[in-house]
């Protein structure tokens, strides 16, 4: 197993840990957190699931599943979410998600989020291509990937059946070789 441990000025990122439940509850469990996610809040027992796939992911050899905690530097509180998953089909492909806790929002985190994840796929891990999908009614998320250098590629039509029906998706990536640390060339 690689132990995940990436730090960054305001931001590190780590692997989850079953302590971690009731923080990242906070956040999966958060209806203003979760309002553009394809699922409704999870439970405390969902949550803890979703740790455990994730500490069992972090075993396995190739390594496809990424669920990293998002802690602040400096007083080390867990305060958001980042999974990157290298797909199947096309190791040299991952997508990345992110989910802060809402009082963070409004402070660029969500933009050194996404610098960060893109920095650990490029350079860790040595990707080709890192994309996220957004809602389009999310517009931090839309502004967090442009300004991490991540590219609007388009919209997939009904692209997650949610709770309360289709959701479209908008497209973002980025690549490799137009990757130049935390800007695009």
């Amino acid at each position: 197993m690689r132990c995940v441990q990436v730090t960054g000025a305001r931001l590190r990122l780590r692997e989850v840990t079953r302590d971690d439940v009731d923080a990242l509850h906070a956040i999966y469990g958060d209806p203003a957190a979760t309002e553009h996610l394809p699922f409704d809040p999870r439970t405390p027992e969902e949550v803890a699931e979703i740790v455990e796939e994730a500490i069992e992911a972090a075993m396995a050899e190739p390594r496809r599943l990424y669920l990293l905690a998002v802690t602040d530097v400096h007083d080390g509180r867990v305060i958001g979410v980042a999974r990157l998953q290298i797909e199947a089909d096309h190791p040299h492909s991952a997508e990345i998600g992110l989910a802060l806790r809402p009082e963070t929002w409004g402070r660029g985190l969500g933009t050194d989020l996404v610098r960060m994840l893109l920095s650990f796929g490029f350079r860790d891990l040595r990707l080709h291509r890192i994309w996220g999908a957004r809602s389009p009614a999310n517009v931090p998320a839309q502004l967090a990937m442009l300004v991490a250098g991540m590219v609007e590629e388009g919209r997939v039509r009904h692209h997650y059946r949610t709770p309360r029906g289709w959701r479209d998706s908008i497209v973002h990536s980025a690549l490799e070789d137009e990757w130049d640390g935390d800007r695009r060339r």
